[in-house]
């Protein structure tokens, strides 16, 4: 191994670390999911804008039985950062990868075992095993230490923690090279308006059909199954679901109020009042739809999804004059 310690941004540390304001405890959806929240975090650190980065949650639909897990295009973060992403082949131990390219001054993201995650502690940690991403930033090898981020913050694992996070494997978890050495930082205004270009973009993708519409017809399909299976099948559903339609929507909001000081022109914050309806009625549903399962109670889902799904279409409608009538 070439180094016992490597660290990319030092100077970091679980104690008195500061979110970003898209993690704030006042957010409906405070954790949106393992990737985006990861780059949240991250982007924060090196002193470069998230909200500028979240024109793509625009595109979000509902694919049949999950809504979009989603994450943030790597083009996307070349055009606006110069952060260039590319897949590390895992080829020996992570641990001999994450070394190396550490001290180099890259980062490293990787899929983990949330079971070994201590800020996971009350849900995952050494409790059930789940696929989660973290990126990893400062190694101590000798000391079986490392500072990683995760979710909604920075953090700290050590001794069994670390030595299971690295256990060799016969197939090895996915990984990410993150290399920072064409890092740009732009001023405000270039980044706005290389984020609306990026909201042109995505806004061309948005679904053809409303797709909390077609959310609430699933729902209802589902729900015997649901009964069936109970609460723990029903969690796992909902953050498939829910969640990703509810934070997707918050994130899609934050971003469209960012953007509306340098596009006075357009309706961007009336656009954004409707996505957090969204955001709101799918942070109720899913306290919801916990209590009908539980009770196995009939529930209408097309009635309870009706708001988002009026919010989702006049959304769009506000967007579609100053993003353009491209072809969905």
């Amino acid at each position: 191994m070439s180094t016992p310690r490597a660290c990319t941004l030092p100077g970091l540390s679980p104690e008195g670390y500061a979110r970003h304001s898209l993690h704030g405890e006042e957010r409906v959806w405070v954790e949106k999911n393992c990737y985006a929240d990861v780059w949240i975090e991250l982007l924060h650190c090196l002193k470069l804008e998230p909200l500028a980065l979240m024109p793509f949650t625009l595109a979000a639909d509902f694919e049949g039985d999950h809504w979009t897990f989603f994450k943030p295009p790597l083009p996307d973060l070349q055009k606006l950062y110069g952060i260039d992403v590319q897949e590390l082949n895992v080829w020996r131990p992570l641990i001999e990868h994450a070394a190396e390219h550490l001290a180099a001054g890259k980062l490293v993201s990787t899929e983990a075992d949330a079971f070994w995650l201590p800020d996971t502690a009350g849900t995952d940690y050494r409790q059930q095993h789940v696929k989660t991403t973290i990126v990893l930033n400062d190694l101590d090898v000798a000391a079986e230490r490392l500072g990683y981020f995760h979710n909604a913050g920075y953090y700290r694992l050590e001794g069994e923690d670390f030595r299971q996070i690295f256990q060799p494997r016969e197939l090895p978890l996915y990984a990410e090279l993150v290399r920072l050495d064409r890092l740009r930082r732009h001023t405000p205004e270039v980044s706005a308006e290389l984020s609306w270009q990026l909201l042109r973009e995505h806004f061309a993708w948005r679904p053809a059909s409303n797709p909390v519409e077609r959310f609430a017809a699933r729902f209802a399909n589902d729900l015997p199954q649901l009964h069936e299976r109970g609460l723990a099948h029903y969690h796992a559903w909902a953050f498939t679901t829910v969640r990703q339609l509810g934070a997707a929507f918050e994130l899609a909001a934050a971003c469209l109020r960012w953007l509306q000081p340098h596009r006075p022109e357009a309706p961007l914050a009336a656009a954004a009042d409707q996505f957090d309806v969204i955001a709101q009625e799918s942070k109720a549903l899913i306290l919801k739809g916990a209590r009908v399962v539980n009770a196995r109670r009939t529930f209408d889902a097309g009635q309870a999804l009706a708001p988002a799904a009026q919010a989702w279409a006049q959304g769009m409608a506000l967007l579609e004059p100053a993003l353009g009538r491209s072809e969905s």
